[in-house]
């Protein structure tokens, strides 16, 4: 079993996570640890993508000397007070050609085998997707939260419903979302331009969000700037970010939810209770494969709803939605409660 001494002294890993590549994940990543740490907190980044390791070359670090301790334990590469590692160190320039059961070894020696000390914030720059090396983090380190990076744009947003149910089954909290390259602003007009589309609203007449469509807190809406003068907005995604940590200390207060093959009945704990048919519920599914992103209209045939549609599993996602998996198969809808409480009862 893995020595867990390199972990022992840090008291919150946070995954900062995208199901899709390009989005500007380890860019986020690396610009909130930098955030955490100019506040006063102890932090430590580490870059766990085995195949693509990006700290090095976000950092300028070529040809870093690695040392280790009397322990045998990695030293952190510390730069302006922040504790770095990244397998871009060990590796070089050299691509990684690697299989599976010996990149979760090396995941687990930059977890447990890296000297990390004291750490308020351990900031974890996950690899994109939800396969074995995300799985074997999640189930190596007792993570305090994960932040979700995406666009706005569609399949950016199919991932994003994918990476938060992958870490609500292992059972890390959904912390929040940073919505990057959200819109831009024009030098000329100085109006805000929405390069993936800004539909006003979704099927119910809500306001079209992404904390309204996942249920999560939306942390911050980073634009698209040529100058990379975004350092507001990684401020405010921190702030919300520990204003999202003092609020989970708390016991999660869920509603009652049941479901048969007519109805799925909620009871909360304020008395409200909502009966919903289940084939409305199936044509009112606010997902990405579900929902126009531009127009926000629905995707859906009604006449290619089998008429006996039914809830095959109902799963709590955290305090805020329900995960629902459907006998035709779909399983990507992600119902936020106050989602549900809009909709009319059957």
């Amino acid at each position: 079993m893995a020595n867990p001494f390199g972990l022992s002294k840090v008291k919150h890993i946070i995954a900062v996570s995208s199901c899709k590549g390009g989005v500007g994940k380890s860019t986020i990543a690396v610009l909130m640890a930098q955030e955490f740490s100019r506040r006063g907190f102890k932090t430590g980044l580490l870059d766990t993508d085995i195949y693509g390791p990006s700290l090095p070359s976000l950092f300028n670090l070529s040809n870093v000397p690695i040392r280790s301790d009397e322990f045998k334990q990695i030293l952190p590469v510390e730069q302006d007070g922040l504790k770095l590692m990244s397998f871009g160190f060990l590796l070089g320039d050299a691509p990684a050609v690697l299989r599976g059961p010996i990149v979760t070894r090396y995941i687990q020696q930059l977890l447990y085998n890296v000297a990390w000390g004291e750490l308020d914030y351990l900031i974890l720059d996950m690899p994109p997707g939800t396969g074995d090396v995300q799985l074997t983090i999640t189930q190596s380190a007792q993570l305090t939260g994960a932040v979700i990076v995406t666009t706005p744009h569609t399949l950016s947003l199919v991932d994003v419903g994918r990476g938060i149910l992958m870490f609500e089954k292992v059972q890390v909290p959904i912390l929040g979302i940073v919505e990057n390259m959200s819109y831009f602003v024009c030098d000329s007009c100085q109006k805000k331009h929405y390069l993936f589309g800004h539909a006003p609203t979704v099927p119910s007449g809500q306001a079209h969000t992404l904390q309204k469509r996942f249920g999560v807190r939306t942390l911050a809406e980073i634009p698209l700037e040529s100058s990379l003068n975004i350092q507001p907005f990684i401020s405010q995604a921190v702030e919300e970010t520990l204003k999202v940590l003092a609020a989970n200390t708390g016991p999660k207060i869920l509603p009652e939810v049941s479901f048969d093959a007519g109805h799925v009945r909620l009871k909360f704990t304020d008395g409200t209770q909502k009966v919903l048919e289940n084939r409305n519920l199936r044509l009112a599914c606010p997902c990405a494969l579900c929902v126009n992103e531009i127009t926000g209209k629905s995707l859906i045939n009604p006449a290619k709803i089998r008429l006996d549609i039914a809830p095959k599993e109902i799963l709590p996602l955290g305090s805020y939605a329900l995960s629902i998996v459907w006998n035709d198969g779909h399983s990507s809808g992600i119902y936020p409660y106050d989602y549900l409480l809009s909709l009319p009862n059957d």
